[in-house]
């Protein structure tokens, strides 16, 4: 089951739109522009960062805080933890 749910987490993951970054941004109460929104979409899709590995989810949060800041990514970060937890997730994420 956990390969199915890593596999649903990467589609979506890899195929985000940058409208879909800036509403999300938005709805959590981030401000960002479109073009970071379509900065960050870009980035997610071209590199292949696996979030599932620490050491690659603080690669992309450094790359984020060169397309936006790092309070946003520091926020980000903290928002990504939250979310892991209310959804029982953590056992994904090393």
């Amino acid at each position: 089951m956990s390969i199915f749910i890593k596999q649903i987490i990467l589609n979506k993951f890899r195929n985000i739109t940058p409208h879909e970054v800036y509403e999300y941004a938005h709805n959590y109460g981030f401000s960002i522009t479109r073009q970071q929104a379509f900065d960050i979409a870009t980035y997610v899709s071209t590199n292949r960062i696996n979030p599932f590995e620490q050491k690659e989810r603080d690669k992309m949060l450094k790359d984020l805080s060169k397309i936006t800041d790092s309070e946003t990514a520091a926020k980000a970060n903290q928002l990504f933890h939250e979310l892991i937890k209310s959804y029982g997730l953590e056992h994904l994420f090393q």
